[in-house]
């Protein structure tokens, strides 16, 4: 069969819906300055979709960083990748001050953080070792596991009895072998808000002979006294073998760091292909991202300013009587039950007669039958913001419960 007969059959579980979706539900335009209130289809709304946690989008020190760097550099400078002729002193010293940062003795940029999970766990794993990650891990976490041409084994999400079963099996694999075992896990779950259990993890480390990679992209910058992450958090900095932040998220930018001993990193360095060959992170990023981590470093405020709104947002919920699940970062789900159709209608009611723009989540990633509407609270929401959304969101609730959405015809503005 020819391979685009196969496309234009089965256009996958989200494509299916493409003709519908596209541009409203899928790929919408937000515009205007990234902020707590942003224009979607010519009306301003309340936006809880983006991950600008501490609200350094938009900061004028950030904004005057990234033009300096754009005028100084261009946006080509350097090029080629790090290894032959990419390298600068302000890569290597923004490695530096984010190895300080999380408690590590080195650290290496990334250009992308999916693409750079992905790589680090192929360049860690041989075919003689053996993965064993979280059920519930993120999709970059999964296909680094799908590239291990070794043994691979899900445990059941943030359970530590699953994960000793799961390790007990991996070291009768690998006994009398060269294969090893990698643990791998993430601070902060970006759907459900709940932190992974590293501490427990790391306890397993006295019974059992693994090494721990932990993706931190939802805790870097907004967990922790000093905002250095989940480890911080959770008192388990050292514990912590392989420690991944991306830049994407508390950092505003884009691009992502792996931290670990210098050893591990200087392997990583070397061997990571998808660094090898890929260019460099432009130096006006590299520049603006000095100037990110000296603010979320230096203004504690931000991070309180966060987590005043998430409160207020995670309590005002749980008061008006949503199920929130057991959150315990500034990920915030709202559970609810019904269809797909019902799902959507809801969705465009809060954007077209309350203005709130979030996510849905739905099956394949939720049970069937089950909704999810996804907050990302930030530095830059207001008071106001979180009140007008509790009580769109009480209103929406009560529609859902009498039926009002129980249309397979979408309500398309």
């Amino acid at each position: 069969m020819d391979i685009f007969e196969k496309i234009r059959r089965d256009r996958g579980p989200i494509g299916q819906h493409s003709t519908f979706a596209h541009g409203y539900f899928a790929f919408p335009k937000l515009e205007g300055a990234i902020a707590n209130r942003m224009m979607f289809r010519g009306k301003e709304h309340i936006v809880w979709s983006l991950n600008n946690y501490l609200g350094l989008a938009n900061h004028p020190e950030v904004r005057k960083a990234d033009e300096e760097g754009a005028r100084e550099h261009g946006l080509a400078y350097p090029m080629g990748a790090r290894m032959m002729s990419g390298n600068t002193s302000n890569h290597e010293s923004l490695e530096k001050a984010l190895a300080d940062f999380v408690g590590k003795t080195d650290a290496f940029l990334l250009n992308y953080g999916y693409q750079g999970m992905v790589s680090i766990i192929d360049t860690l794993l041989s075919r003689h070792d053996v993965a064993v990650y979280d059920g519930e891990s993120h999709a970059c976490i999964v296909d680094g596991v799908r590239l291990h041409q070794g043994k691979r084994f899900m445990y059941k999400h943030n359970d530590i009895e699953s994960l000793e079963k799961q390790l007990e099996r991996a070291e009768k694999l690998i006994e009398g072998t060269q294969g090893g075992i990698l643990v791998i896990t993430e601070g902060v779950f970006g759907m459900s808000g709940v932190q992974g259990k590293l501490k427990e993890i790391i306890e397993l480390k006295k019974k059992y002979n693994f090494r721990l990679l932990v993706d931190d992209a939802h805790g870097f910058g907004t967990l922790g006294k000093t905002g250095s992450g989940t480890g911080e958090e959770q008192e388990c900095i050292e514990g912590i073998d392989v420690y991944f932040g991306t830049f994407a998220k508390s950092m505003a930018g884009i691009g992502a760091f792996v931290a670990a001993d210098e050893y591990v990193v200087e392997y990583l360095r070397y061997n990571m292909r998808s660094q090898t060959f890929a260019k460099a992170l432009p130096m006006p990023m590299v520049s603006g991202l000095h100037k990110r981590l000296e603010l979320l470093r230096n203004h504690p405020e931000f991070k309180d300013q966060l987590w005043d709104i998430v409160n207020a947002l995670q309590s005002g919920l749980r008061e008006k009587g949503f199920d929130i699940g057991n959150t315990n970062s500034c990920v915030t789900p709202v559970f609810m039950k019904g269809s797909l159709h019902e799902a959507l209608n809801m969705i465009i009611d809060l954007r077209e007669n309350y203005r709130i723009f979030c996510s849905i989540v739905t099956y394949p990633v939720i049970p069937k039958g089950q909704l999810m509407l996804r907050l990302i609270p930030t530095s830059v929401h207001t008071l106001e913001d979180v009140n007008e959304t509790l009580e769109a969101f009480s209103a929406v609730a009560r529609k859902l419960s009498e039926g009002h959405y129980d249309s397979e015809k979408l309500a398309m503005a």
